[in-house]
Order: C-alpha cells, then structure tokens, then sequence
C-alpha cells in the first residue's frame, strides 16, 4: 500500500490555536473552508501563560476575530476575560482543533501539498495531508536564554504567574520592561524584597505610561531596589552576583532567593526552514508575501507573531488577527 493511501487530505492545516490561528481559522471558514488546527498545549496557550492578574493594554474591541464582539464592562479586558472569549469563540464556531498534539514536522510534497507529521503528549505520531499549511505559532515556548552559570537552577524561571508564591523573599527581576516592571508591581503587594536588573541606563520608554509613575515612586521610595546599566552574571543557591557595565567596576553579590528572567521570547522557526521557507538569518524575519502572507513555498503561509524577526513584539493579537483574512483570500483563489 502506499503510505499516503488512506489519509484524508484537509484543504487547510493551521499549527497553532492562539489568537491569530482562531482569527485564521475563521477567516477560512468564512470562504468555505474548514480547516484543522494543530495545537501542542491548550487553546490560547499564549494568553494562558501571562500573569494572572493582567489587563491588555488594547481595548476589547482591537481583540476580538471573527467579527465576533468581545463585550466586557472594562476598558482593559482581563487575562480571565480573553481566555473566555477565545475559547467560546472556538466552541461556538465547532473549530477542528487537535489540542495536546504539536506538529513537528511540515514535508511538501511532489503534487504541491505538504504532509504534516505531528506527535501528542505520550509520543504517539500521526500524520495528515493537506493543500495548504499555516504556521501561526507563537513564541512563549522559546525564551531568551540569559546564558549564565546557574540559569537551571529551580529558582529561575521566564514566566511570572502571580506573586503570592514569593511573599517575603528576596526576588531578582532581570528585564526592564513592561513584563518587568508589572511583576514587581505584584510582588510589592505580598511584601517580596524585590530588585531589578537592567542593562538599560534609564527606564524604557515602552513602560505604560499609567504605570510609570507608581513604578519609579517606589523605587524613589526604597521600597523597589532598581539597579540600572547592571546585568546578572551568574546565579547561585542563596545569591546572585551581579556585573555593573560601568568600565572598571567590580561585580558584587545580593542576597536571593528567586530570580524572575524576564528577558523576553523568540518565536520557533525550524518548522517552516525544515520545510524549505527562506528565514533571514539576521533578523530572523521568514520571506513572505505581506499581500497574501505566503512564504517562498507555495502553499506555505505565516500568521500571527511568526511573522515578526527577533522583535516579537512588533506584531500583537491587534494586527496579528488581520493575516487570517489575506490567507483566506489567497488559498480561496487557489481553490478556485
């Protein structure tokens, strides 16, 4: 028997159910097409992973897909809200969404289809065939390593969920960012002793401008130890050493109990160079059409954060979700 014989060919695979592979995947539906999602955690795994208690910065209407209204009393819809409004978005609409079972590999195949390869959690492999394949994952998979000694202990992690686990430690925050500064905020209100490191000389000017204030008002208090233009250079049980950048200055120890790297994600490519598609190597940015948001192998399509270099976040839920329909427009035309 050929080893083709007997698989179903869908006319649209899209890897990934966040955001902007639900937006995807109506957009298709849409045109008439209902496509399957391949999801290695659960649906809106991305929105699942940010800290419990945050608000988006966007207002509900600038997240919603579909068409589908996104009603909440807020002006800032929450984490909890978002992750209701996806998954009943998905639930309403009947998506085909294979949850638990990452695609690992996207093999084009002589006819111009691709067969996808895909393994669920206990290591069981299947494959599927399709006509077109949409790669919309995100990128929290894949953090910025900081490369030092120690960056494995148990007490390091590059996600912060929400502070009552470090009530009354002394906590490290590596970053100067957004996600930076909210987790110190949060870590402030369950009494942590917090210090944050940061390579820039002086705040970023990405930090929300309503938060800003009540940041450095706590640092100008004592009460959040900012060390600017310092990084981290290794990290041990009880403490970590820290390297001013100042030339000539000499590394010191703090004492520590947990370290909160939050340096950042970088979205994965090896499914679409595996596959064939052009990545730059500097900036990381995939070839793709912005018209159609097709890469250099035709029936091969992006959407969502994957289409952004290093810079992850350039592209948000906000413009990700527009993708969905240049795809569908464009894998309709093939179709037809």
């Amino acid at each position: 028997m050929n080893e083709r014989e007997g698989l179903k060919q869908e006319q649209a695979i899209i890897i990934g159910a966040g955001p902007c592979g639900l937006s995807a995947a109506l957009e298709l539906q849409a045109v008439g097409i209902e496509p399957l999602l391949l999801e290695k955690n659960a649906v809106v795994h991305s929105i699942y992973q940010y800290p419990t208690y945050m608000h988006f910065f966007s207002t509900p209407e600038l997240l919603e897909i579909g068409g589908i209204p996104f009603t909440t009393p807020n002006d800032k819809p929450s984490r909890r809200e978002a992750l209701q409004y996806y998954r009943d978005v998905a639930l309403r609409r009947n998506l085909r969404i294979r949850a638990y079972e990452a695609a690992t590999a996207i093999i084009p195949q002589k006819d111009g289809s691709f067969r996808v390869q895909t393994s669920d959690r206990f290591g069981h492999e299947r494959f599927y065939e399709a006509r077109s394949v949409i790669v919309a994952t995100g990128y929290f998979d894949h953090p910025n390593l900081l490369g030092i000694p120690g960056e494995e202990l148990p007490k390091v992690t590059h996600f912060f969920g929400e502070a009552h686990p470090y009530t009354g430690m002394n906590v490290a925050i590596i970053g100067g960012n957004n996600s930076a500064v909210d987790a110190a905020m949060e870590l402030l209100r369950v009494g942590a002793r917090i210090t944050v490191v940061y390579r820039g000389d002086q705040y970023s000017s990405s930090i929300k401008p309503w938060v800003r204030p009540l940041f450095e008002g706590n640092v100008n208090k004592g009460h959040i130890r900012m060390l600017f233009s310092s990084r981290v250079v290794r990290i041990d049980e009880t403490d970590i050493t820290v390297q001013p950048l100042e030339e000539g200055a000499a590394p010191y120890r703090l004492d520590n109990d947990f370290v909160l790297a939050l340096t950042g994600f970088r979205p994965e490519r090896t499914l679409l160079t595996d596959a064939g598609a052009v990545v730059n190597p500097e900036t990381t940015v995939p070839a793709f059409d912005p018209e159609t948001m097709e890469t250099n192998v035709p029936g091969l399509f992006i959407a969502g954060v994957i289409a952004a270099g290093r810079e992850a976040n350039e592209i948000f839920i906000e413009s990700g979700r527009h993708h969905g329909k240049l795809i569908a427009r464009r894998i309709q035309s093939l179709l037809e």
